[in-house]
């Protein structure tokens, strides 16, 4: 599933293409795909212009003035650039037909993807399609997330996997994340310390960053809109590493599930421990 990363490294990609492009035409060949009515879809965005393409967690935001265009790619979405008759394979479901004969085409294999459009006002008020989601990384701090999960008594992987509490963050980065600040991903949430969770707040941010900057992660089928692959996959230092040793410690690191996601870590720098407080 794309994460934060990928997700911006999909946004920095399309913004060249497509921002300043005027939308003529819409075309949906699997109507489940767009949370509004097809027609609906399509009379809110044909003659609008996409003035700048931002993003919130792993959510794209399309923003055409007065709507804006919510799209989140799940499991397999992707974007691609090119141009109006070009023969289009079967796993591509909408097309943004823009007026000067290029198109965006959106992709899924596992049409998972959503799309909605509402208007931009609504994204800064109580009616929001994202409004209960948690703060990025980006935004948030030890306080912040502390306050979220001290009371809780889940594993702090799924906890950090919530995106009620901390949006953007996925299964790779969570991994990457617990390993640096050397917490096991079953320590209870409630078990982690203000210090401790100032210290996932700033891992958090230097990951992402870093994996901004290599352009995401792909271990399977990830590239970003000109199709290129992500580079961070290169850097990952615990996560689809099992059986390797820690570059830290030496210790083979393993795998298990962890709140049924497929979790690496290092049994000897990421120890298990049930001590209220615990740094």
């Amino acid at each position: 599933m794309p994460e934060l990363p990928e997700v911006e490294t999909v946004r920095r990609s399309l913004e060249p293409l497509v921002v300043g492009k005027t939308i003529d035409h819409v075309v949906s060949y699997w109507d489940p795909i767009l949370h509004n009515k097809p027609n609906e879809f399509a009379e809110l965005v044909e003659g609008k212009t996409i003035v700048a393409i931002g993003r919130f967690g792993k959510y794209l935001l399309f923003d055409l003035g007065e709507y804006t265009v919510i799209s989140h790619l799940r499991m397999e979405g992707k974007y691609f650039f090119g141009q109006v008759n070009e023969p289009i394979d079967k796993h591509t479901h909408v097309l943004w037909q823009f007026t000067d004969g290029s198109e965006l085409r959106y992709h899924d294999t596992r049409k998972f993807g959503r799309m909605e459009v509402v208007p931009t006002v609504v994204l800064q008020s109580s009616e929001s399609p994202l409004r209960k989601l948690g703060r990025e990384p980006f935004t948030a701090d030890g306080k912040y997330l502390y306050d979220k999960i001290h009371k809780s008594s889940r594993a702090i992987k799924p906890v950090l996997l919530d995106q009620h509490i901390l949006v953007g963050l996925g299964n790779i980065y969570v991994d990457e994340v617990l390993f640096r600040v050397k917490l096991h991903p079953l320590q209870p949430a409630n078990t982690i310390s203000r210090p401790k969770a100032a210290a996932i707040v700033e891992a958090s941010r230097e990951v992402l960053n870093k994996a901004i900057g290599l352009g995401g992660t792909t271990i399977r089928s990830y590239h970003n809109a000109n199709g290129i692959d992500g580079l961070f996959q290169n850097e990952l230092l615990v996560h689809h590493h099992e059986g390797d040793p820690c570059p830290v410690c030496g210790t083979t690191i393993i795998k298990e599930k962890v709140g049924g996601r497929g979790t690496y870590y290092c049994p000897h720098c990421q120890k298990l421990k049930y001590k209220k407080g615990v740094k």
